[in-house]
């Protein structure tokens, strides 16, 4: 009886001395729980091997899109191709990035050299391509693009940056076919002082939304 007693005094002893403890571990448990929250939303430091640009990606679906300059946030599951000072950003399907108008859903972002080398002034419609393009939707036939712009206007590209933006009518037709025609509209966004030209053939809704918030680097 006398050792069960001994027993059951040494057990209360080591509970009580136990609950300080507890109590003591319990406020650092949550400090190192709230350290690694803060790390995942990027308030924090990044965990090793992982850039803040990349945590940014994560936690909000979006990245950067740089081009000479000017900043774009775009979501993530669009890629961006580099062709030397020519982007091709596609939004979509791609089975020949190579062949912007046929072959790929998104847009370009041209620089001052490419656009030296077609002559390009925004006066006319921009067409890659030194022979008449395919349809822009793989499509049979040739693309074909008017000699006037449907709208001109001036557009904010981000803060102290405007763009001369001009929508270009044009329209697809098989050879040898009954005249049916598919329209579509080729819309260009120019910095004349950045000399950056934004080509969109597939009239993505966002890219003015895009354009406008753009920053400056």
């Amino acid at each position: 009886m006398r050792k069960r007693s001994f027993a059951l005094a040494v057990l209360s002893a080591a509970a009580v001395l136990a609950a300080p403890a507890a109590a003591s571990a319990a406020p650092g448990t949550a400090t190192a729980a709230g350290t690694g929250t803060a790390a995942r939303t990027g308030s924090g430091t990044p965990a090793a091997g992982i850039s803040s640009d990349s945590a940014a990606t994560s936690a909000t679906g979006t990245k950067i899109f740089s081009f000479r300059g000017m900043n774009l946030r775009i979501p993530s599951t669009w890629k961006v191709r580099r062709y030397g000072d020519t982007a091709l950003v596609t939004t979509g399907a791609c089975t020949d990035p190579e062949y912007f108008y046929a072959a790929c859903r998104g847009f370009r972002v041209i620089g001052p050299k490419s656009l030296a080398e077609w002559g390009y002034t925004g006066k006319n419609s921009y067409v890659p391509t030194l022979s008449q393009p395919s349809c822009p939707f793989g499509g049979p036939g040739l693309a074909v693009l008017g000699n006037k712009a449907a709208s001109r206007e001036v557009r904010q590209v981000g803060r102290g940056h405007q763009a001369r933006y001009a929508a270009w009518p044009g329209y697809c037709e098989a050879q040898g076919s009954s005249g049916r025609k598919v329209t579509f509209t080729q819309r260009e966004w120019f910095l004349p002082t950045s000399k950056i030209l934004v080509v969109d053939l597939r009239d993505h809704r966002e890219l003015s939304g895009l354009l406008a918030r753009a920053t400056w680097s």
